[in-house]
């Protein structure tokens, strides 16, 4: 006897074509960076500054560089830049109140000061530290990041601190090539070094990074002139470091009026997730103004640099530097911008979106301001973020 072969029904080939693709998809999602986070929004939600001359336990508070959340008590930790002129090197607890969803002047509460003491249980001496950023480990511990002064030969430093205690735990290796010399052909620029500071949220890996280029690596940023920075990444299950990253910064533009002064760099990262995504801030200011854009960075598809002691000499279409988009430029959204260095994830807000804080850096000048800005940020789902992945291979 012999079997007919029936055409399947058109209705069947159809089920069977989206379940193709269905599976198909969901073998793309599940492959790819399903953890990883991606920002599709971010709104402005408030401000708010500190009183200058506010004093706190016979310190002033000021110089607040950096900023981190401490999301099991609910706490901020701000690092001071005080190189021990008007107190030890010292970070801030402080309370940020978002129950609102908004920020405002009252909703800021500085809670105490901690000294950080060095490796004879020992506040700092003046002059011995530059402190600019800090991140939060889950062993209720900061590691703190330090300039160093490249004038007087002082290394910069990365140094885990006890938060109840302000002890010094460890000390993490300093790769040579950042390291100034006495002849000025190497290392950080002064004032130019570990500005920044973010640990994964795994609490896998820390990330720093250059503010400005290397000595070896080319030239300070400049009016019109970007700066090639290198992000610096430890693995903090052997301390030790293990990748660098070329980090490429906007030029600012040269029809911005500069007056007599002017700097500007990479001045904070804020780790996103643990497959190498961030939100960086860069910053110039001059005698006249401030600037501050916010960027969104990953590492796919960067070149790792670790080995090359110089990329001066490299032609740059040969090293893959970070990608960065563009996600907020700051001085076209109203704000009266001051000296913003710093930067965290915040709790979730009311109603839906996690937030994001910036601090300013004072400089103890009575004519700026301690400020803190709130912003409210919508996440890219995965289905989202692999679709235009799919649709755009090309920014891949």
């Amino acid at each position: 006897m012999k079997l007919s072969k029936k055409p399947l029904p058109k209705l069947s080939i159809i089920y069977i074509a989206m379940a193709i693709v269905i599976i198909s998809i969901s073998i793309l999602v599940t492959n790819a960076q399903v953890n990883a986070i991606e920002i599709s929004d971010i709104e402005f939600i408030g401000e708010a500054a500190l009183p200058n001359n506010l004093s706190i336990e016979n310190t002033e508070v000021g110089g607040l560089s950096g900023i981190t959340y401490d999301e099991k008590k609910q706490l901020y930790y701000a690092i001071s830049d005080d190189r021990g002129e008007k107190a030890a090197a010292r970070f801030y607890s402080l309370k940020i109140d978002l129950s609102k969803g908004k920020l405002e002047n009252s909703d800021i509460t500085i809670l105490g000061v901690t000294t950080l003491l060095n490796q004879n249980n020992q506040p700092f001496l003046p002059g011995e530290t530059d402190t600019e950023a800090l991140a939060l480990t889950n062993n209720d511990t900061l590691f703190i990041s330090s300039e160093g002064d490249v004038k007087k030969l002082i290394n910069p430093f990365i140094q885990e601190f006890s938060i109840a205690s302000g002890k010094l735990v460890k000390t993490l290796a300093i790769p040579n090539k950042f390291l100034p010399d006495k002849n000025g052909k190497q290392g950080i620029r002064d004032n130019k070094g570990f500005e920044s500071l973010t640990i994964t949220p795994d609490n896998g890996h820390l990330f720093t990074a250059t503010e400005n280029a290397l000595i070896q690596d080319g030239t300070a940023a400049k009016p019109n002139v970007s700066t090639p920075c290198r992000i610096l990444q430890y693995n903090l299950l052997t301390n030790q470091p293990e990748k660098e990253f070329l980090y490429i910064t906007e030029p600012v533009s040269t029809s911005t009026n500069f007056g007599s002064f002017f700097t500007s760099g990479l001045t904070d990262l804020l780790a996103l997730d643990n497959q190498g995504h961030f939100v960086s801030i860069e910053r110039f200011f001059n005698s006249l103004q401030f600037g501050v854009s916010l960027y969104e960075v990953s590492l796919e598809g960067a070149d790792e640099i670790q080995n090359t002691n110089s990329v001066l000499g490299i032609d740059s279409q040969k090293i893959k530097p970070v990608r960065k988009k563009l996600l907020l430029n700051l001085r076209k959204s109203g704000i009266l911008l001051d000296n913003v260095e710093g930067l965290t994830m915040g709790p979730s807000l009311p109603g839906g979106g996690r937030s994001l804080i910036l601090i300013s850096d004072n400089n103890f000048n009575s004519l700026q301001r301690n400020q803190v800005l709130a912003f409210k940020l919508k996440i890219k789902s995965p289905l989202l973020r692999l679709l235009d992945r799919l649709m755009s291979p090309s920014q891949r």
